[in-house]
């Protein structure tokens, strides 16, 4: 990647060199920023120079702590904008820094690794933090013994296909209420309830790209569904925006299997013994024929 050829480039003593980054957005958008007064292009990003975008010092240390720094910026319809920030857009973005020689892109070498952490806004401008690779180290790790499945439905633990017929609908919403509650028309083949706790995907208009949880999904006797959110979106929902709907799981293990037909994968304990067990004891008044305690 030339980075050799950057040090011998910074060991002359006069240098071109600047900053670049790339922000890849977890909907698959990357956007690139620079510091130099005019546009870069490599690795397939083009790097704009008028974003307005900045970065303090990265501060480096050796062992396990955090990488850490902070970009700034205008709020621009050009580059990064408030509602995008707002609708969340930008939570958990990846984030890679580069020193670059402006004069000759393939020398340069990479400064910083990681992902966007707060996003502050004031005054028309937003402060990021920058964390870095070895943030994920913070996170808990391991499982929980408890009843219920510890996996996602669809995700790789789980192994469920989302896709398949009876599992999903796409359709127009019909009206909007509160932000959170919205009714659709055509979803009465499937079962009161069927997508509470699922998902929702959001497929046009505003709030595309953006996605939320199911809290309760009831069917009416029209035939009308009427599904709400746990929390509104980070954008404002419209009557004809295309909705994608998965069926909603409880985690439980008759869930997986009746719902599912998906035993093989659940990833919980449901056999573990609950608290009567573990508070109860023998007694000379019941039969002690080597049957449950707890009768």
């Amino acid at each position: 990647m030339g980075k050799q050829e950057l040090l011998d480039h910074l060991a002359t003593g006069t240098t071109t060199v600047c900053r670049a980054w790339a922000v890849t957005r977890a909907d698959g958008t990357v956007l690139g920023f620079t510091d130099h007064d005019r546009a870069l292009r490599f690795g397939g990003i083009s790097f704009k120079a008028e974003s307005g975008l900045t970065a303090r010092a990265l501060q480096q240390s050796t062992g396990l702590s955090v990488d850490n720094s902070e970009a700034m910026g205008a709020l621009s319809d050009a580059a990064i904008t408030e509602a995008d920030i707002l609708a969340g857009r930008y939570d958990g973005a990846e984030v890679e820094s580069w020193l670059v020689n402006w004069a000759d892109v393939s020398q340069r070498m990479t400064l910083f690794r990681g992902a966007l952490g707060e996003i502050t806004r004031a005054g028309g401008a937003f402060h990021a933090e920058l964390r870095g690779l070895a943030e994920r180290l913070n996170q808990v790790q391991g499982r929980v013994y408890h009843r219920h499945c510890s996996a996602v439905l669809g995700d790789g633990q789980c192994k469920f296909d989302t896709s398949l017929p009876g599992y999903f609908a796409e359709t127009p919403v019909q009206a909007v209420e509160g932000a959170v509650v919205l009714d659709f028309a055509g979803l009465d083949t499937f079962e009161d309830r069927w997508f509470e706790r699922g998902r929702l995907l959001v497929q046009t208009g505003a709030a595309a790209g953006l996605s939320g949880f199911v809290k309760s999904d009831r069917l009416a006797s029209d035939g009308r569904r009427r599904v709400e959110l746990w929390q509104r979106l980070g954008a404002d929902l419209a009557p004809g925006d295309l909705i994608r709907l998965e069926a909603g799981c409880d985690k439980r293990s008759l869930t997986c299997r009746q719902k599912f037909n998906n035993f093989l994968n659940f990833r919980g304990f449901p056999h573990i013994p609950g608290e009567d067990w573990l508070t109860s004891y023998p007694s000379s008044t019941t039969v002690n024929d080597g049957g449950s305690l707890g009768r």
